[in-house]
């Protein structure tokens, strides 16, 4: 069950510090490479007990804490993660194009022809689903259920038979992801949300496209979430992506390709000094 999460944490450099932290009334932003976003939870004890020390604290550290049963702490471990995980220039590579070309709307509008009559399912409650469930047999899990959703123990009995499962990204911290996932494997599983780790890893845990966000104006981004913004951060400043397997694959492939030929040129390099 934790084989993600321990994945995850890998990723980070040991090297590599926290430049900035804040844990808003809607998300929580840490800063190291880039600007990792996650929501602020919901449910658990709003205390951390890091406060006064995250600042300057090595990222795999404060990664760490995504293992957490604490969910402020688990959130601000995956916020770490996505600050070194969801760079620009690291989503492009990853996508094979540039994030200027990716359409700015919600994964939702994204897939909402390709549900055209399936079956779906939506875990957690996004605003402005109303186009999408008149294209599909639209079923709704939430934690904390409204009008017309289903609890979030129905999983059990609704994700085997779906076509189409879309999984907030916060479910990574409260650690039903890999059951879901698990739950979900006859169906096209999209992992959504601010809070998304735009990793080629999630791919080989059963996810098919992921549909996250790169900051690209961190300054901006750090005043919407300071001054209690929610959905603001697409409003400037955070530009919504999608990659999907096939995608993130190849990326990946590129990428491993280009570094080993740079590791092979300064191989030949050291080579010729030495001989010289």
């Amino acid at each position: 069950m934790w084989a993600i999460y321990d994945e995850l944490i890998a990723g980070v450099p040991p090297d590599l510090e926290v430049e900035d932290c804040l844990v808003g009334l809607n998300w929580v932003l840490v800063r190291s490479r880039a600007t990792g976003l996650v929501m602020t939870p919901l449910e658990g004890h709003p205390r951390i007990k890091l406060a006064g020390k995250i600042k300057g604290m090595p990222v795999r550290e404060l990664a760490v804490h995504i293992k957490s049963w604490n969910n402020f702490e688990a959130a601000l471990g995956l916020a770490a993660i996505n600050s070194v995980l969801n760079t620009p220039e690291q989503v492009e590579s990853l996508c094979g194009r540039p994030l200027s070309s990716q359409p700015q709307v919600s994964a939702f509008t994204y897939f909402q022809e390709q549900v055209k009559g399936k079956k779906v399912t939506i875990i957690g409650h996004f605003p402005d689903l109303e186009p999408l469930a008149r294209n599909c047999r639209l079923t709704i899990l939430e934690r904390r259920p409204g009008p017309g959703d289903l609890p979030d123990p129905a999983c059990e009995y609704i994700l085997p038979v779906q076509d189409y499962v879309f999984i907030t990204a916060t479910t990574l911290i409260n650690k039903t992801f890999p059951r879901l996932v698990e739950l979900s494997r006859q169906a096209r599983v999209i992992l959504v949300g601010p809070s998304t780790p735009m990793t080629p890893a999630l791919f080989h845990y059963g996810i098919d496209t992921l549909a996250g966000t790169v900051v690209m104006e961190p300054e901006l981004i750090r005043r919407v979430v300071q001054e209690g913004g929610c959905l603001e951060i697409f409003k400037g400043g955070g530009r919504m992506v999608q990659v999907s397997r096939d995608e993130g694959l190849a990326g990946a492939r590129n990428r491993q390709s280009r570094e080993q030929a740079v590791q092979i040129m300064m191989g030949r390099g050291f080579s010729a000094i030495g001989a010289g």
